[in-house]
């Protein structure tokens, strides 16, 4: 599993044990894990979740009257060193 993997199941992990339930998703350039918020949240609670979140390259809240609040984390992949990015053949 990619690092991007990893940090994204370690944060999914920690979400999980706040009682959020989370998926996680593998993207082309990043590992996203999204979370279904409850209004009852508890303020400890939302400690805990905002440094969870903190660990990834960047994080938001979707809220929408019809669908709830989502909260998704997204963890980036590594970008190929430069001369790696066309392939073997076009390496100088």
């Amino acid at each position: 599993m990619p690092a991007s993997g990893v940090s994204a199941a370690a944060i999914a992990a920690r979400l999980s044990a706040v009682g959020l339930p989370t998926r996680v998703e593998e993207h082309a350039r990043f590992t996203s894990v999204e979370a279904e918020v409850p209004e009852s949240l508890s303020t400890e609670s939302w400690a805990e979740v905002l440094a969870v979140v903190a660990e990834a390259d960047r994080f938001g809240l979707l809220a929408t009257c019809r669908d709830g609040r989502t909260l998704r984390a997204v963890v980036n992949k590594p970008v190929p060193a430069t001369g790696d990015v066309g392939g073997p053949s076009h390496q100088r």
